[in-house]
């Protein structure tokens, strides 16, 4: 995903959500996903994803911009 589309995708899921990607790191983080500040090398996006569909309602492209917010966010 290239910058331009993840800021898209980010204004839509804070739009939809009230939430930015820090928020569902925290979230995430409160959820055991990270370590040491970064994602678990055992956390697969289709766990990210299937976790932001049933609690947030977001589709798979979303998800896995969050996923990649969250990927990179060390």
């Amino acid at each position: 995903m290239n910058q331009i589309n993840l800021t898209a995708y980010y204004a839509t899921i804070k739009k939809k959500t009230g939430k930015t990607p820090a928020d569902f790191k925290a979230l995430a983080i409160n959820k055991g996903y990270f370590e040491n500040d970064v994602l678990k090398p055992t956390v697969k996006a289709a766990e990210i994803i299937a976790w932001l569909k049933a609690d947030f309602g977001l589709g798979h492209g979303h998800g896995l911009a969050i996923y990649h917010s969250l990927n990179n966010a060390g």
